[in-house]
């Protein structure tokens, strides 16, 4: 049997480089990347449609420049496809065919101009709600799947102030584990701090998050990864999660309900979930160019992109989408904006894992082998703060321990969250619910970097992730209720990372 493929990251997470080099990482016109792939190859999903099937498709320039991103959409044109979108400050250009050998035809066309291209979904195009599919809205409700799977300001100082609780405080033993509330004392963030929120949408009407949602940042790119700025495009239709992913990152102190980790910022709603429920790469490499666009400051990712739980880099296809949602995150990176992402909740060790049982997840899922080349994303990116889930234990404490669903992965983790059974703003009624998920623990460390920004408004990303790793509380191994192996020191471990986040150094 093979051994076990250590897919690590570097624990500590370099500056980001120049975009033109990190574009030339890897060549070629083939699409698949094959330099420091394990000798394991992963296993093959071929991607095909019959003529007349309209498939989705990304391609990537050599260069990333406008001057090649037009000769890639001629080369759409003359292979007979639709330019989408085009993105030419990272030479990424979304493209939509109805004939079968549309990427050998646009490989021709293109010539010396095209990097990669490959296809986005195993599934023909489809976008928007089924006729007849209601919108299961319900307290609590975890109804989107797999997810409960600038300038040189220097820093501002405040004065310590007194807090008056929100009603719904106290339950809140989240922002007690992560000193939330102690950090509001000082500082509770600023309003010129703008958090993306990449998610299912925010529901602008409800009254504990209305007053911090800014609407002319907001975006809907689930439509087939073009920016949709209609008024209603960005709020939610068939989820809650982002509503409630919005709640724990800047819930205002108001005097209703609950309060935020960085309850004086604001937010915008940035739409990447389609009404069946698929973050397509083309949705990701929207929402992350948008975000540095329109000069956000932190972006939270409660999400992976589909299909695949893992994207290979030895196959054509699957390394064309992650390549393009990579160069949005190095582009967005460059611009000042940095990422917060969940870990994911597979109950996996993300730096030993060899197969995948769930993917493709948009037609018909096979058991695969995947290598040191196959990544979750955007987790797994580089320069992406990765967070695993903790929960609360034992009950009524403020202890913690990991979740038994939540992902982990000495090196991949960065720093952990509370993410089971946390309060926070869902659709119906208005109302609050309960969620868990890595996709609850993210929004806690979007909401620290908030925080942080908004103290240390100077920093870049790169000083922030740094930062926030060096301020997290270690924490030692202990165990999950699965019983699932740590390995690593108090100090930096497979469970926590760099430990347990901390707002109140954040803004000290």
């Amino acid at each position: 049997m093979p051994h076990p493929i250590s897919r690590r990251r570097h624990a500590a997470l370099a500056t980001v480089v120049g975009l033109t080099t990190a574009l030339a990482t890897l060549a070629g016109t083939g699409g698949a990347a094959t330099a420091g792939v394990d000798d394991v190859p992963s296993t093959p999903v071929p991607i095909s449609a019959p003529d007349g099937t309209v498939m989705s498709y990304v391609l990537n320039a050599e260069v990333a420049d406008p001057g090649q991103t037009r000769l890639l959409e001629r080369a759409v044109r003359r292979a007979d496809g639709v330019v989408v979108q085009s993105w030419p400050q990272i030479g990424v250009v979304v493209a939509h065919s109805d004939r079968s050998a549309f990427r050998t035809t646009v490989r021709d066309a293109a010539g010396n101009a095209l990097e990669s291209v490959g296809a986005t979904r195993t599934v023909g195009v489809s976008e928007g709600t089924p006729e007849g599919v209601a919108s299961p809205w319900g307290p609590g409700a975890s109804d989107y799947k797999r997810l409960d799977r600038k300038d040189d300001r220097g820093d501002v100082g405040s004065e310590p102030t007194t807090v008056t609780p929100e009603p719904r405080e106290v339950e809140q033993w989240d922002m007690r584990m992560i000193k939330a509330d102690q950090a509001h004392r000082i500082n509770d963030g600023d309003r010129d701090v703008l958090v993306g929120v990449l998610d299912s949408g925010i529901d602008a009407d409800h009254p504990d998050l209305a007053a911090n949602i800014d609407e002319e940042s907001s975006v809907n790119c689930s439509d087939a990864g073009r920016p949709d700025r209609s008024a209603t495009g960005w709020q939610p239709t068939t989820s809650d999660h982002g509503t409630h992913v919005a709640g724990t990152i800047a819930a205002p102190r108001n005097g209703i309900g609950i309060v935020g980790v960085a309850p004086g910022v604001r937010m915008a709603s940035v739409k990447v979930v389609n009404d069946d429920g698929f973050i397509y790469p083309e949705y990701a490499v929207c929402g992350f160019v948008w975000s540095a666009m329109q000069g956000m400051d932190v972006t939270n990712n409660s999400y992976y992109v589909d299909p695949f739980m893992y994207y290979c880099e030895d196959q054509p296809d699957q390394y064309a989408a992650k390549e393009a949602v990579r160069r949005a995150v190095a582009w967005s990176t460059e611009k000042g904006v940095v990422h917060a992402a969940a870990a994911g909740n597979a109950a996996t060790d993300l730096a030993t894992n060899t197969t995948d049982a769930t993917s493709p997840d948009d037609s018909t899922p096979i058991t695969r082998t995947i290598n040191e080349g196959c990544h979750d994303i955007p987790a797994e990116l580089e320069g992406v703060v990765t967070v695993s889930s903790m929960q609360r234990f034992p009950a009524g404490t403020d202890e913690s321990r990991l979740s038994s669903f939540s992902n982990r992965g000495l090196g991949v983790i960065d720093v952990a969250a509370p993410g089971s059974s946390i309060l926070s703003t869902i659709v119906r009624d208005n109302g609050y619910g309960l969620k868990s998920g890595t996709s609850m623990a993210s929004p806690h460390v979007a909401g620290v970097l908030a925080l942080m920004k908004s103290a240390h408004p100077g920093l870049t990303p790169a000083e922030m992730v740094a930062r926030l790793r060096a301020q997290a509380d270690d924490k030692p191994c202990g165990t999950t209720t699965a019983g699932a192996a740590c390995v690593g020191t108090p100090e930096n471990n497979s469970y926590f990372g760099e430990g347990v986040v901390d707002a109140l150094d954040a803004v000290s």
